[in-house]
């Protein structure tokens, strides 16, 4: 059979190994990987890396509500230019994504604008209990639960809603995120600094200390755990909890964990040049933080890189007073080129990247081995990269609407050259070459549902309760 492609002569990167293969593409899928395969046509890769698309399981689009920041077709775009194929976009935007309504009108602005396959989040909160079935029938990929403030000042959830929660996505068996700072301290530290003049970039950090992670992720956990629910905790900035989330999983507790570029090569040393333009959530930590999560990402404690998408306007982010500057930077475009820096570093091996923005994130996410991998019968979500290609990251040319971002004007070696989704070519050489409306939703298939002390939810003590009324 000949196939419709062939990618010659490049090395194949799985998370194990590094092999000169050729790769075959018939229709959306991958056909078969090995020499001297023959095709309609060819794509030279001599010299490059062939890697699986990355899976960015954190971004926000910012449509509908706020499309000034940015929409689904430059997010996107900006995912494809950055050799990410599969999205997982996040509920705060204006509605937020926690009705059916939201949803199918999130639905389809993606279904005219992806350039790239994508999930998208529903919300958990207080009031929306009652549509998390629905929201899981109609297709969302998963949950997010902000038990701290972010854009959008979505008010966490009590315990008791987040618990119930807990339970019912316990039983549908999707994965629950989690943006895991505790709310009261840092809006109690907030008005407090706020009330002391505090302005300067840094009363932002000191608004939200360790604590605040240590205390949400292990109550997030305990949750996890008593429920069955899946858990993935977002953007792990500190490695003060590491130590929690080490001791869940050496338990069997079912949480994945990601971690961000910022939080890997940033620290409060670069709030001296960049100033507010580093407010981020969680914030961006003092030195020391760094080496303990990629040494947290060597032992599988934190199991993938993210980036925690965040697009602003440059006039939202520069604004005197730290307190009204918007939190966030884009990031899915420049995430590949920062990791593939890190590679020719030395830091960690092509492999390991492949691990941490592909495989791991398809695991986790009920995506594997449909995406992820390069393999016979994978979607053929494919990206080239060229490794020895030496540039510097320059804002204004960012795909973004958010033309403002800490990584203007560093080196970085190693760029995606060619994009291919289900075996379109979306990006070629920098340049969007598909029509938006090509992304569609990711399959999903997550294990059987697994949980827990069923007995003591809070359906099941309602339908006690309900029953004994009845006989009395």
């Amino acid at each position: 059979m000949e196939a419709d492609i062939v990618i010659r002569g490049g090395q194949v990167v799985t998370a194990d190994a590094v092999f000169t293969a050729d790769v075959a593409i018939a229709g959306e899928k991958i056909a078969a990987v090995g020499d001297a395969l023959k095709a309609k046509k060819t794509i030279d890769a001599t010299g490059k890396y062939v890697i699986p698309g990355a899976i960015d399981s954190h971004v926000h689009f910012r449509a509908p509500g706020y499309d000034h920041k940015e929409d689904w077709q430059t997010g996107t775009g900006s995912a494809a230019r950055g050799g990410v194929t599969t999205v997982l976009e996040m509920p705060n935007t204006n509605p937020p994504t926690g009705t059916l309504e939201a949803l199918k009108i999130k639905q389809g602005i993606a279904a005219c604008q992806a350039y790239v396959d994508y999930g998208i989040y529903g919300l958990l909160d207080e009031n929306n209990l009652g549509e998390l079935e629905a929201l899981a029938a109609a297709g969302v990929s998963s949950f997010k639960c902000f038990m701290g403030n972010t854009f959008g000042d979505l008010p966490a959830p009590s315990d008791g809603a987040m618990l119930e929660g807990f339970e019912i996505l316990a039983r549908l068996g999707l994965r629950c995120t989690v943006h895991a700072e505790n709310a009261s301290i840092m809006a109690r530290r907030q008005a407090q600094l706020e009330a002391a003049g505090r302005t300067d970039p840094l009363a932002h950090l000191a608004a939200r200390p360790e604590v605040c992670a240590i205390e949400a992720v292990s109550r997030a956990v305990v949750f996890a755990e008593w429920t069955g629910a899946r858990l993935h905790i977002a953007h792990k900035s500190s490695k003060d909890a590491l130590y929690v989330l080490r001791d869940a999983k050496r338990r069997g507790v079912d949480v994945t964990v990601e971690t961000c570029p910022q939080y890997l090569l940033l620290s409060t040393e670069d709030h001296k040049r960049l100033g507010n333009v580093l407010r981020v959530n969680p914030p961006i930590r003092e030195p020391g933080h760094q080496e303990a999560l990629w040494q947290a990402l060597r032992e599988g404690v934190v199991d993938m890189i993210a980036t925690d998408h965040a697009p602003h306007l440059p006039e939202e982010k520069t604004r005197a007073s730290v307190w009204q500057c918007d939190c966030g930077f884009p990031g899915v475009e420049t995430q590949m080129p920062l990791m593939l820096t890190e590679v020719s570093k030395g830091r960690m091996s092509i492999s390991d990247y492949v691990r941490w923005a592909c495989v791991n994130p398809a695991k986790a996410w009920g995506l594997f081995p449909n995406k992820g991998v390069i393999q016979p019968g994978a979607d053929a979500d494919i990206v080239l990269v060229d490794a020895k290609r030496e540039w510097s990251i320059d804002q204004s040319q960012l795909f973004s609407k958010s033309k403002i971002s800490p990584w203007h004007g560093r080196r970085v070696q190693g760029a995606p050259v060619l994009t291919l989704v289900r075996g379109k070519t979306v990006m070629e050489n920098g340049r969007i070459v598909a029509e938006p409306g090509w992304g569609k939703p990711a399959r999903q298939k997550m294990p059987p549902p697994a949980p827990r002390n069923l007995d003591k939810t809070t359906a099941a003590i309602t339908a006690a309760r309900e029953s004994i009324r009845k006989v009395g």
